[in-house]
């Protein structure tokens, strides 16, 4: 009797496509590794798109196959770390305050900032690269722009978690624009030190975050 069973399916093409997003991912990860140390090395304004390709060996189309523009590739991962203080603060529990939830979120995701990073970049130079737009005027007011954007998604987080209508409700956004506050204030005196550190940055938060309820009292004597 002859064997009627059906051949072998054709291999999927799975693997293949997985390998062409990982390496797609290994050049986008490559631009951004070289332009965050040129930025640093030479200055943001002084870098130019041909120099990032250059030092990695790829074309102009490529970088803005990945890129709109230098602002995006230096903001690139810092989003990944506002991604990740979001997700920090969705995981929070429910007993939580908004500003005791904020305040946990943001040194949560401090701890754990390398975990969320380091397949991109080495977690140093994302803290060199966010010193950098500290001091880099243009790359500073970027950061104040988006950081507004930020504010709002933080403030209909904490309105959803408290079962609040942000709009007609004002506290989630006074509470977040008291929250955001400290953090621009620990970012802008952390970028003006020494010590360019998680663990600097992380100190700093956590001693600044502290003094809301006493700066807030009606008598500071």
């Amino acid at each position: 009797m002859t064997d009627q069973r059906p051949a072998p399916a054709a291999p999927a093409a799975a693997p293949a496509t997985g390998l062409r997003e990982r390496k797609k991912q290994r050049t986008r990860d490559a631009l951004l590794r070289a332009a965050l140390l040129l930025f640093i090395a030479q200055g943001y304004e002084e870098t130019t798109v041909d120099e990032i390709t250059d030092s990695v060996d790829v074309s102009q189309r490529t970088f803005f196959r990945y890129f709109a523009n230098k602002e995006e590739v230096a903001f690139a991962v810092q989003e990944l770390v506002e991604s990740h203080f979001l997700a920090a603060l969705r995981a929070r529990p429910g007993h939580e305050g908004p500003l005791e939830a904020m305040r946990n979120a943001v040194l949560r995701a401090w701890d754990t900032v390398e975990d969320a990073i380091s397949e991109v970049v080495p977690v140093d130079l994302y803290m060199r690269s966010y010193q950098l737009i500290e001091s880099t005027p243009a790359l500073l007011a970027v950061h104040l722009r988006r950081s507004t954007e930020l504010e709002e998604r933080i403030s209909r987080l904490i309105a959803g978690r408290e079962g609040l209508d942000v709009d007609a409700d004002p506290r989630p956004r006074v509470a977040v624009a008291a929250f955001s506050g400290v953090m621009r204030v620990t970012g802008r005196l952390w970028g003006q030190g020494q010590d360019t550190s998680v663990l600097a940055i992380r100190r700093m938060t956590e001693a600044y975050l502290d003094q809301i309820g006493p700066a807030l009292a009606a008598d500071w004597r």
